[in-house]
């Protein structure tokens, strides 16, 4: 087996058909934040040219990528996701744990917080992807010295708790691979971070095409894993509406190989009542001007941390409404952890909310954003700190809530409302 043409033949990659996985996201006074210029409009290179340029780079990072494996053969990898993975990251990860086992690269693939929207959980049950989650608590339970490497998907470390665990123990940094905004600044190995790309999953079907793993429909595992992407793909690009070349022609690939019936499954999941809850809950509170709708839904428990983004969805789609913003303290009573979690969607073309989300609520003291996005989604994520427990005193826990609350909105609407002062004196 070898490469496109392109490539420098690299002939025969290893390919076990045997083996199985491991056990286990403004009207005229907010347009600050513009996405940018198709590249077309701003080199005046013709479309083919940009399309060869880009398949160019798709052979290149193939090539580095298929390198690193040669050079780690046979180590111990760890695949950190964000702390709540989404389908993209989760099926990113597998398809990197596969292509990792021809290199006999044995890959764990962790996430710290939770799997609490139904469609990621259907996924993982589903499919058998081997995800595990490890709390700091497990993290400390473990000896992680036996991992010679850690790896990146979908994420550049900002939005998971375990990455400073592991880089403390001095466990380097082997791969970065992500479609989302520049984050920090890290030196690893292998660095593939392409903004422009709707989503991992669909960087992850370039190398499979380029190459690095040949699907085959006859094997169980390739098979999920190929629905498990396509999931993914559709779900970060909203079911292909916001795709581009590049990810159509991942998913016309990835259409050989998946299996229709199981991903149709994964997306009938049904929602929860306490899902129910918070929706109605943002619907309540929720207040709209210049066309956004900005919604606090007050205190979560960590296992219904998705809840807010799906509310988000649901908020977006109300009249006269473009951009979403909602938003609780979600609460880990096992960890004793609280922090604040929020959900942007837009449907406003003009609106990065990468740049919106970094304009609003800034860095943290070691210069790490709160937040980002990609294309029509973004998040972000406040720790709470000296502040976080004490709400057996429901009148401490109000007055808590209230403060963060009106934090939030007046950071949003100096933004939304620039002239205005969202917090109005008595």
């Amino acid at each position: 087996m070898h490469f496109n043409s392109s490539l420098t033949q690299i002939e025969s990659l290893p390919l076990t058909s045997d083996l199985t996985p491991d056990e286990a996201e403004i009207e005229d006074s907010v347009e600050v934040p513009l996405t940018r210029q198709p590249m077309t409009a701003l080199t005046g290179e013709s479309a083919n040219s940009v399309g060869q340029r880009n398949h160019s780079l798709v052979n290149q990072k193939t090539e580095e990528l298929y390198n690193t494996f040669l050079a780690h053969r046979q180590e111990r990898q760890l695949i950190i996701l964000q702390d709540f993975p989404d389908p993209d990251a989760l099926s990113s990860a597998w398809a990197y744990q596969l292509i990792a086992q021809q290199y006999e690269i044995k890959c764990d693939i962790v996430y710290a917080g939770a799997l609490s929207h139904q469609e990621n959980i259907a996924l993982v049950k589903l499919t058998g992807l081997p995800a595990q989650r490890w709390t700091l608590q497990t993290l400390k339970s473990k000896d992680i010295s036996s991992y010679h490497g850690f790896v990146l998907i979908d994420n550049q470390g900002t939005t998971s708790q375990l990455v400073p665990v592991v880089q403390q123990a001095g466990i380097p940094l082997v791969a970065v691979i992500d479609h989302h905004s520049l984050q920090s600044d890290l030196k690893s190995e292998f660095f593939d971070v392409r903004p422009y790309v709707r989503a991992t999953a669909t960087i992850f079907t370039q190398y499979l095409q380029a190459g690095l793993l040949t699907l085959d429909s006859s094997i169980n595992h390739h098979v999920k894993c190929a629905t498990a992407l396509m999931h993914g793909l559709r779900s970060d690009t909203n079911r292909l509406m916001q795709a581009q070349e590049e990810d159509f022609m991942a998913a016309a690939y990835l259409s050989r190989f998946y299996d229709a019936q199981l991903l149709n499954a994964v997306l009938q999941a049904n929602r929860s009542k306490r899902v129910m809850d918070v929706i109605e809950r943002s619907l309540k509170n929720r207040i709209v001007q210049n066309n956004f709708s900005i919604a606090g839904v007050g205190y979560l428990r960590y296992d219904d941390r998705d809840a807010i983004p799906q509310a988000a969805d649901f908020l977006v789609t109300e009249e006269n409404v473009h951009t979403a913003v909602v938003y609780g303290i979600v609460h880990d009573e096992d960890e004793e952890l609280e922090v604040v979690i929020g959900s942007l969607r837009t449907t406003k073309l003009t609106l990065d909310p990468d740049e919106f989300i970094k304009e609003a609520f800034g860095q943290d003291s070691s210069g790490r954003f709160f937040g980002g996005g990609r294309t029509s989604a973004g998040g972000f994520e406040i720790p709470m700190g000296f502040l976080s427990g004490g709400n057996e005193n429901s009148g401490y826990a109000k007055m808590k809530w209230e403060v963060f609350d009106a934090q939030i909105k007046q950071k949003l609407l100096r933004l939304v409302n620039p002239k205005d002062n969202p917090i109005q004196p008595e």
